[in-house]
């Protein structure tokens, strides 16, 4: 598969804020926050020009991971797919799916009708998962996470390219069973995998359209990535990603309360285009804000006064 990263300029997206309320990066404002103004920041970022939303994925936190995780983590497709019926031109990205939660082919229907609905903006951002005890209950082993995200984005593959796919498992085989809508992508979404580890940095040069970092990004990891990729014999464009973290247009008048890049519309861009050296073709960031109302703004700000500045 190509690139669905435009040429010439830096893409940026963004985690939306609600849908997921960890205490790492949760804002005060969005404890009391819900459906209406998560649709004011998904439209916000879509008139802006950013490249992508993006969803996580958590189905239940278990009691000893609640405190600094919290409890609120909502349903990656079916916001995914609201979002897609409220916006017109951002891409929606899943970031990141635990497909080893459920069968490839449950997985394929639904984000093929994603696709369907979106009008073919869906990015599928895989992940092999951290959470133990969810892991548990769903009665997946979380000793073989690994090998079950490797057979998901295979069987995946299979089940977006072919109406009549098989699947060899071992885990999920599958024949004579078809499916549809058949996505509007050809050959399906893309796949970014996430992920900073030794392992999640081979499985996205083997396996993945693209890489959703954890961690920094050095020239170091991206020369082992294009390593990898030759060695798989794998010659197509691939996506790579960066993870800014915290940002802020212009000068806050207020305590951060972490450490962010800030400043004039041209200093960020200056710093941003500096991923594009390494080979990188989209950066997440996260905008501070104290309300929804300033989210929207630093979102409008960022698009008209920092976007512009990104062509390489």
């Amino acid at each position: 598969m190509g690139t669905v990263l435009p040429q010439g300029r830096l893409a940026i997206g963004m985690q939306l804020p609600i849908q997921s309320q960890s205490s790492i990066y949760r804002e005060p404002w969005e404890a009391h926050a819900g459906a209406p103004e998560l649709a004011a920041v998904a439209r916000a970022a879509d008139a802006a020009g950013f490249f992508y939303v993006a969803v996580c994925d958590h189905v239940a936190i278990p009691a000893d991971k609640a405190e600094a995780m919290g409890t609120e983590w909502w349903d990656t497709v079916a916001t995914l797919g609201w979002l897609a019926g409220i916006t017109e031109q951002v891409h929606l990205l899943s970031h990141v799916y635990v497909p080893a939660y459920r069968h490839p082919l449950q997985v394929a229907k639904a984000f093929a009708t994603l696709d369907v609905v979106s009008g073919g903006r869906v990015i599928l951002g895989v992940g092999a998962g951290h959470v133990e005890g969810e892991f548990e209950v769903l009665g997946v082993p979380f000793a073989e996470r690994g090998k079950l995200l490797d057979e998901s984005i295979d069987a995946l593959r299979a089940a977006f390219a072919e109406d009549w796919p098989t699947l060899p498992g071992p885990r999920w085989p599958a024949a004579d069973l078809g499916q549809h809508p058949r996505p509007i992508q050809e050959d399906g979404p893309p796949i970014w995998v996430g992920g900073s580890s030794p392992a999640a940095i081979r499985r996205a040069a083997q396996r993945g359209d693209g890489w959703l970092p954890q961690g920094p990004v050095t020239p170091e990891i991206v020369a082992k990535i294009h390593e990898l990729r030759e060695a798989a014999g794998r010659h197509d464009p691939f996506d790579l990603g960066a993870l800014i973290g915290a940002t802020y247009v212009g000068e806050a008048d207020w305590d951060l309360g972490e450490p962010a890049l800030t400043g004039s519309p041209d200093k960020l861009a200056h710093v941003l285009r500096k991923f594009a050296g390494l080979g990188v073709g989209q950066v997440q960031i996260r905008l501070k804000s104290r309300s929804v109302d300033e989210l929207v703004d630093q979102i409008g700000r960022f698009g008209a006064e920092v976007i512009p500045q990104l062509t390489v």
